[in-house]
């Protein structure tokens, strides 16, 4: 059985203040699901902030991203090792807001998530179409692409050791969202393409979808057979709508 995963991406949210109530509210909820792992990703800044309130706490922690450099002139990168000695278990790849706006290729993706896994954390490797090429009929041929080039090189330990996350452009933050049966047709798309590079790895990888799930979608698309848990955005910024979503799951 696989893992369930719900992992929330703060994004560019979270003051240390904002950090505190938020964490502690969810602490306070007392969700332990044995099934489920849950993962907050609040921004660089409050990750020791937030380390020291989920220490006795089931919540794993996550970063939004992460150089391919050990250390350098890479002005505000962030390295590997400081995210783990931040607290760091997961780490966000290949967002589609860092491919759009850092134009960051799955080549750069692929180098990242081989570093992550190299160094001990486990990689949320993000895929994903645009409307324009799902109006196209592009979907298969994108994704597809995508996770060639994510996985290139990829062992297959390395493929069970990863969390893949599919995020749909156009569901991203605009209140749109794929269908139960659409996102499922992708997923399983996704882990066929996986069984391509290995079967055993395929079946084990956990797949989570990401494109405004909200705790009044999260029950239909959390038990369709290949989606796996949820990469959760404005919805992780309220405690009760992450709370939902986690009882989904």
């Amino acid at each position: 059985m696989r893992q369930k995963i719900v992992a929330g991406n703060w994004k560019m949210n979270g003051t240390p203040r904002e950090t505190e109530a938020l964490l502690k509210a969810l602490v306070a909820a007392g969700r332990t699901p044995e099934n489920c792992a849950m993962v907050v990703c609040p921004p660089y800044l409050v990750l020791h902030l937030a380390d020291e309130i989920l220490k006795d706490s089931p919540i794993m922690l996550g970063a939004q991203d992460m150089s391919v450099h050990d250390r350098g002139a890479y002005t505000a990168e962030v390295s590997a090792e400081m995210l783990l000695t931040a607290g760091a278990s997961y780490v966000i790849l290949g967002h589609s807001e860092r491919r759009q706006y850092h134009a960051e290729s799955d080549q750069l993706v692929n180098a990242k998530a081989k570093k992550a896994l190299a160094d001990g954390l486990i990689p949320i490797i993000c895929v994903g179409e645009t409307l324009e090429e799902r109006e196209a009929d592009r979907t298969e041929e994108v994704v597809g692409s995508q996770i060639g080039g994510v996985l290139a090189g990829f062992a297959p330990d390395m493929i069970a050791r990863s969390v893949i996350a599919y995020e749909p452009v156009w569901a991203i933050g605009t209140g749109k969202t794929a269908t139960p049966e659409m996102a499922q047709a992708v997923h399983r798309f996704i882990r066929n393409r996986v069984a391509d590079l290995n079967q055993e790895a395929a079946e084990t990888v956990p797949i989570l979808y990401g494109g405004s799930v909200k705790p009044d979608n999260a029950d239909g698309l959390l038990s369709q057979p290949d989606i796996d848990g949820a990469l959760v955005g404005g919805a992780a910024l309220k405690a009760d709508d992450f709370v939902a979503i986690i009882d989904a799951a």
